[in-house]
């Protein structure tokens, strides 16, 4: 939609076919569905102001494909509709706001007639508890099926998997979907007990559980010639709120890590609780973004660089906001450093800060044919304001002489190289959560890319 107007000549239009799901219904729909995180961003506060593109709006969030392409979902709830009542969410029973419901042919038709203008190419359908478990996923099911069979849709499709129902619907669903994902949002049992009382751990688990016993077996299967057809090629994800009851990041992180071994996980997502509704038992603020951004870079050193939870934070402590996880742990084993460049091997690497993955197999690609030294290293991309002090290149070592100094040089390298950042793009920080966020944005950054 390149501007407000063709907005509008779209709405026109859907209202000339009867099939189509109304403007309010969407509206109310897109908006709701919002707060899931587990299939990446969806809604931004830039609004359209003349120019090309709305981020404004929710509907279409952005995900990403393994080989880096961006690409677009429509993200809907079936129904906002629930009889569940989690403190947290916007949709629970107790909340006083518009609750439509939308039919099965109307979201297929809705998805067909985007995807025809190229306005995605993908759907994220996930819906609140309407009526009971097994009736919300039976349509969710009926959804899916009829895109898959009857309107021919091979497009990339996540399905927010319901608790509670029952096991044949999950399994009928995994036919269809990419990707599926039931979301823990609490950490804890005594968590869900509090504020989401009809959640349990168990309801959550089981199906996860489920899914990836059945996609194992349908993987030796097929292997074997003795099945065809799809299920879950895209696996599980799963979403935490963090902030929104006392869990320490240490606990987060050791779920996460049982997640990944034991039920295949592709991605743990977390969401910084924002306090959007209001209970007694929720906190009156949230947990920031530094903290979620933490979160996802220990995330990335359990997935891509061969780190345990344990090395990482203690199980009641948080993540360090002053220093990367990484760079945190590098800090604390100080004895094992420095390494020589030209000799480490790739789990060494993998443990300096400053050396992301792809830069690892670089240097071990390089020193095949050369000894590498603190030039070359600068050429290939290396972050050495950070690295320097862990390493030595054929002998050399620029580092600081002392760990106390190499704190300090650290957290001015941080501060360095975003105040360019500041003078360019924004005001100063006024506070100190401010000037710490805005110090480790690119750390937030590398997060993303797996550098660290």
């Amino acid at each position: 939609m390149k501007n407000n107007e063709q907005m509008f000549d779209f709405w026109k239009l859907l209202e000339y076919n009867d099939s189509m799901i109304s403007q309010e219904k969407l509206t109310i729909l897109t908006e709701s569905a919002k707060y899931d995180v587990s299939c990446s961003s969806s809604g931004s506060a830039r609004k359209n102001a003349g120019g090309i593109g709305n981020g404004y709006v929710a509907g279409c969030c952005h995900s990403f494909t393994p080989d880096g392409r961006c690409i677009s979902l429509l993200k809907i709830l079936l129904s906002n509709d629930c009889i569940y009542d989690c403190k947290y969410c916007p949709n629970r029973v107790s909340a006083d706001v518009p609750r439509v419901s939308a039919t099965p042919e109307e979201i297929c038709e809705l998805t067909m007639d985007f995807y025809k203008r190229n306005y995605i190419e993908g759907l994220f359908l996930s819906s609140a508890v309407h009526k009971n478990p097994d009736y919300t996923m039976e349509r969710l099911v009926l959804v899916v099926k009829k895109l898959r069979t009857e309107y021919n849709f091979h497009g990339y499709i996540h399905l927010k998997g319901i608790p509670r129902a029952d096991e044949r619907l999950c399994r009928e669903a995994a036919k269809y979907a990419d990707r599926m994902s039931y979301n823990m949002e609490l950490p804890s049992e005594q968590s869900l007990k509090l504020l989401a009382p009809q959640k349990s751990k168990q309801s959550l688990l089981l199906p996860m559980r489920q899914l990836t016993q059945e996609k194992r077996q349908f993987v030796q299967d097929k292997k074997k010639g003795l099945i065809q057809g799809h299920f879950l090629p895209a696996g599980q994800t799963t979403q935490m709120i963090v902030g929104a009851s006392p869990e320490a990041d240490g606990q987060i992180l050791r779920l996460t890590q049982a997640l990944y071994r034991n039920m295949d996980m592709k991605r743990v997502y977390y969401s910084s609780y924002i306090p959007v509704v209001h209970d007694a038992l929720l906190p009156e603020v949230g947990a920031g973004q530094l903290r979620e951004h933490r979160l996802y870079q220990a995330d990335w050193l359990l997935r891509f660089y061969g780190f345990t939870v344990e090395e990482i934070v203690d199980e009641e402590q948080n993540l360090s906001l002053e220093f990367d996880p990484k760079c945190a742990w590098a800090l604390r084993h100080m004895h094992l450093f420095p390494v020589e460049i030209n000799r480490a091997d790739l789990a060494q690497l993998l443990r300096v800060p400053g050396i992301g993955v792809r830069n690892a197999h670089k240097i071990l690609q390089a020193r095949r044919y050369t000894r590498l030294t603190f030039e070359d290293l600068l050429k290939m991309k290396i972050a050495l304001k950070r690295a320097k002090h862990f390493i030595t290149c054929d002998g050399k070592y620029l580092g600081a002489k002392n760990d106390t100094t190499v704190r300090g040089l650290l957290i001015a390298a941080e501060n360095g190289e975003n105040a360019v950042q500041l003078d360019v793009f924004g005001a100063l920080p006024k506070t100190n959560e401010q000037k710490i966020m805005l110090s480790t944005r690119q750390n937030a950054l590398m997060a993303l890319t797996g550098e660290l």
